[in-house]
């Protein structure tokens, strides 16, 4: 027994290094002199087997036993398997591996299909070590639900840390790991709905006037039609309508089938394309979306996911009838069936209905039929499901009875029914589709004192089916999925964001979404949303970003084992992006790749540079094997242009957007400077008597939209932290903005100034700040305008990272002091412009900074949420300077999809001479400042210049020097946030033309303009 107890502590010193709270038992020991075998407790199981862990594990035990046992095979049982079974494929020696495979005691999980289910065309590279072929299905926990016992729709999960879980998790999925793997090649399908999108327009063969045909169509089966307005349950609108089908051939199209769509706004809309699946089905059938950006075609494999939506991709389309999707019969092959049914166009709002019982009953003994009212992204997997014509053994298993165990019941069922008829699962009925793997992303509950964070757990099951998956392979191919995607996560935060992350244990357990799958399946538990030290990370867009990656590097690395191939990971997006005037007519776009810490396997070997012209949208892309690009630009057009790196792994996520205008005529040129690249959560604080996000102050920003936010934190009392009603714990929040896409860092912002300069009569240019920190050439660009957003000095958790998002860096302060004695001129505008530059971390450098060459010092903040809503956001020009027109500004300072919402903005105080006020907030306190010329007001005033908007005399005795020649314009809101394009075009001009040394005249004089 005293052998049996030090194994036993020794065991769970060691599995606790890893794993939180780990503890293993000896549950029984068998000895002889040639082997020893420790059977352990599943709390053994949760540790991350390797080679070399497993080996010292053995060795430990191997010191603790008496000497006769010191030369006996040591054996560690756990779970039911030896420890080196449980050491994932990927890990093991290869050359091992490849003889248990040719021996079978070693079954992968893999899946032969010819050709994928959807394949762009039209991508200028692919992934040939990438995800290319592999089909994964994946969800994003819960979502919006009819709840029968209480008679109405409502979440599933807790309102907590401005979120729930219902809309949180797919913070990571849609935005980042779903296009992450479409970028490595793979398809992903997905039991919700993925775009946020509230319109939703269909074209079907069955409905006049929104499909045509050219050349030989003959009726096909059953298909889809859009006969109801409200679905109820067993309705699929999947066997209401018909298909057409015509035979493909090689070459040159015969035939073709076009659907038009009358689309209501501007924006992006995921396009999605329905099809009947026949023994006989091209399984190329090409498909073009026509867009703003251009044409863009793909391969549709027909011979599986016929009777559903199947998305191709999001695309920008402008308001008006016009022709959408585009199906040739061309093939590889001909004499195959091509098959055409109906296209969807956008996410929409839900159309199921629930019938509403007994209390809201209507007279005549009737029920009400009830839809959720929300967008169809928000509601759970069940709902969706029905839409998309699966059956009701799918999405009602509970027979209608249960809304909630419906909704996770059939998230597991929809992945068999994708499979079904597929190598791996032959013997029952189903789509086809050849799924390698399925993953539920869920965040968890808990809460810690302190800031300790609950951290990250993944759950798998192996027992079903005894323990074999169709075609032989061992069900602990899940536990090798689970192993190396939560190594990674937990590796990847410890390494970037949290040192001392946690992570639990690997489980497996019955839970339903990991059980009932027969393909390899991951229940991903990342964090505990109600726990604040995890959500001050999980709030941060740049973390939901490598959790992403992590996730998908574990993808990857699990995939490429299963099938004994090399792979390589996507690259990081490109940074330093400059698009500058060449020689003629020519743009010269150049960039610098970034260098992935956390992989090697990372660089790029090429990229990809997509273009834009005008109010269009980017195209499919051109490939360049160098770090810059040459194009001829035609004068008097907006061009914009991002990058992507790409290698044999995929592609990465897109650069910023920068642009460039040749205006005809020009009256001179100016470079725009993006210095915005903050994404980030709210601000938090935490302290003996507050712990929270305080989005009064500081939202955050994120990262191009948001989707998660419901509305501001209401408890932020740390003694309700174990709080077990939901409305009265620690973090409760509002519910009013649940349905609302938020707007965030569009990083598109070179595009929006340049508009407005080109308005103004100037070609422009731009770069990224990081770009320009070595300098400006004023001879070559008399005015820079420099955006700062909501840049700002910006702490994540408990500051392990340091301070980052810096609005004037000390490279960016040297660049424009060098600049501005060269005789440039300069308009910066940005919420943070002086504030952040006398933050409490700020060195007498910066103070001197804004002193002395921004001639401006922060007088407090405009908080939007003190003022009466009539003052809002509101800003009036008050200075006789000619070359400003007099009115009214309005910049935005409310949540909307169009824009970040500003909470807080500067109120400066002008310092040194010749610098004067130019614009006040309608509550007070000066809105913006310049310097570089006497203002007759100032020159009245005298030395002690004139008043800020508190009635507090200017610093102009502040022995702030002017740097000789340059003007300034500095602004303490954000340019781009200006409602109004009427407003923005007006403000840039007026700027311009003081920077520029210009007089107001003619036309354009008068006030409001």
């Amino acid at each position: 027994m005293p052998v049996r107890r030090a194994i036993g502590r020794t065991l769970s010193r060691i599995v606790a290094r890893e794993v939180s709270g780990g503890y293993v038992k000896v549950q029984g020991v068998d000895a002889s002199r040639g082997r020893v075998r420790v059977y352990a407790s599943v709390g053994l199981s949760y540790y991350p087997f390797r080679e070399g862990n497993a080996g010292a594990m053995r060795d430990s035990v191997r010191a603790l036993l008496p000497r006769e046992y010191r030369r006996a095979r040591i054996e560690l049982y756990t779970d039911g398997r030896e420890i080196a079974e449980l050491i994932p494929m990927a890990y093991r020696d290869p050359d091992q591996v490849r003889r248990l495979v040719a021996r079978r005691r070693l079954v992968p999980f893999t899946n032969r299909s010819a050709r994928p289910l959807v394949e762009r065309l039209s991508a200028p590279v692919r992934a040939g070590k990438g995800l290319a072929g592999r089909h994964i299905a994946l969800w994003q926990s819960h979502g919006r639900y009819f709840d029968q016992p209480k008679n109405r729709w409502k979440w599933q999960r807790s309102q907590l840390w401005q979120t729930c879980e219902d809309l949180y998790t797919q913070g990571y999925v849609l935005p980042y790991l779903v296009p992450m793997l479409e970028n490595a090649g793979a398809c992903v399908v997905l039991p919700r709905e993925r775009d946020v999108q509230l319109h939703e327009v269909l074209a079907d063969n069955d409905a006049p006037g929104q499909y045509a045909e050219s050349g030989v169509w003959e009726p096909g089966g059953a298909g889809f039609a859009h006969l109801r307005q409200v679905y109820r349950a067993g309705e699929n609108p999947f066997r209401d309508g018909t298909t057409r089908r015509t035979r493909s051939v090689r070459g040159e199209a015969t035939g073709s089938a076009v659907w038009r769509a009358d689309i209501p706004e501007r924006g992006e809309y995921a396009v999605y394309v329905s099809y009947e699946s026949l023994p006989e089905s091209a399984d190329d059938a090409e498909y073009t979306v026509h867009h703003l950006g251009g044409d863009t075609k793909f391969a549709v494999n027909q011979t599986m996911g016929g009777g559903t939506w199947i998305y191709l991709g999001g695309f920008l389309f402008d308001a008006g009838e016009q022709a959408v999707v585009t199906l040739s019969n061309r093939s590889r092959e001909a004499g195959r069936i091509v098959s055409a049914d109906a296209v969807k166009i956008g996410g929409g709002y839900g159309n199921v209905a629930r019938t509403v019982c007994d209390s809201l009953r209507i007279g005549g003994g009737t029920y009400a039929e009830e839809t959720s009212g929300y967008p169809r992204f928000c509601e759970g997997a069940r709902y969706w499901l029905q839409w998309a014509g699966f059956g009701e053994e799918v999405y009602t298993p509970k027979g209608g009875t249960d809304d909630y165990k419906d909704d996770y019941m059939s998230r597991a069922h929809w992945v068999n029914a994708l499979a079904g008829g597929s190598e791996q699962m032959p013997d029952s009925a189903g789509l086809r589709i050849p799924v390698d793997m399925a993953l539920a992303f869920h965040s968890d509950a808990g809460v810690r004192d302190g800031d300790e964070t609950i951290g990250t757990l993944g759950i798998f099951f192996t027992r079903e089916n005894k323990g074999r998956f169709g075609g032989g392979a061992d069900r602990y191919r899940s536990r090798d999925l689970t192993d190396l995607v939560m190594t990674q996560i937990v590796s990847d935060i410890r390494r970037a964001w949290e040192p001392e992350w946690n992570r639990r244990g690997l489980w497996n357990r019955a839970y339903y979404e990991a059980r009932v799958p027969g393909v390899p399946t991951m229940l991903l538990e990342l964090l505990s949303h109600q726990n604040f030290t995890d959500m001050r990370y999980g709030s941060d867009p740049r973390f939901r970003f490598s959790v992403a990656r992590a996730v998908y590097k574990g993808i990857l690395r699990y995939l490429a084992s299963q099938y004994g191939v090399p792979y390589v990971v996507q690259p990081l997006p490109v940074g330093e992006v400059a698009a500058e005037f060449a020689g003629g007519d020519e743009v010269r776009v150049s960039w610098t790749p970034v260098a992935d810490s956390l992989e090697a396997t990372a660089a790029p070997d090429g990229y990809v540079v997509y273009t834009r012209i005008d109010d269009g949208g980017f195209d499919n892309g051109r490939y360049t094997a160098e770090p810059f690009f040459v194009e001829r630009q035609e004068p008097g057009r907006i061009y914009s242009y991002r990058i992507a790196a790409v290698n044999a792994g995929g592609e990465s996520f897109p650069s910023e957007i920068v642009a460039a205008c040749r205006v005809p005529d020009e009256r001179g040129r100016v470079l725009i400077v993006n210095g915005f690249d903050r994404v980030s959560g709210p601000v938090s604080q935490r302290c003996d008597s507050l712990a929270g996000f305080r989005t009064d102050l500081d939202g955050g920003v994120p990262d191009r939209r948001d989707i998660t936010f419901i509305g501001p934190q209401e408890v932020f009392d740390p003694a309700q932290a174990r709080c077990e009603v939901d409305s009265l714990a620690l973090g409760a929040c509002g519910c009013d903005y649940a349905a609302d896409v938020i707007g965030g860092n569009t990083f598109d912002y070179a595009a929006l100034h340049g508009r407005s300069v080109a308005a103004a009569g100037y070609s422009f240019c731009s770069m990224t700040a990081r770009r320009a920190a070595d300098g400006w050439d004023a001879a070559e660009y008399p005015v820079v305008d420099l955006i700062l957003g909501k840049q700002r000095r910006t702490v994540v958790g408990r500051g392990v990272r340091g301070e980052e998002f810096e609005a004037f860096p000390a490279d960016l302060q040297h660049a424009i002091s060098d600049y501005l004695m060269q005789g440039g001129n300069l308009f910066v505008s940005g919420s943070y412009v002086a504030s952040d530059l006398e933050a409490e971390t700020a060195s007498e450098a910066d103070r001197r900074f804004a002193r002395e060459v921004l001639h401006c010092v922060a007088a407090g903040m405009e908080v939007s949420a003190d003022q009466p809503e009539a003052r809002r956001g509101r800003v009036r020009v008050m200075t006789p300077e000619a070359a400003f027109s007099r009115g009214e500004y309005r910049f935005n300072d409310a949540y909307g999809p169009d824009c970040y919402r500003v909470e807080t903005a500067d109120r400066l105080r002008p310092a040194g001479d010749g610098a004067f006020p130019v614009m006040r907030y309608a509550g007070g306190g000066v809105a913006g400042v310049a310097f570089g010329m006497p203002c007759p007001a100032a020159e009245a005033a005298g030395s002690a210049g004139p008043a800020d908007g508190a009635g507090n005399a200017g610093d102009a005795a502040d022995g702030g020097r002017l740097a000789a020649g340059g003007r300034g314009f500095v602004v303490g809101f954000p340019f781009e946030t200006i409602v109004s394009e009427v407003q923005r075009d007006r403000l840039m001009r007026d700027a311009l033309r003081f920077l520029t040394g210009g007089s107001r005249s003619g036309p354009d004089a008068g006030a409001g303009r």
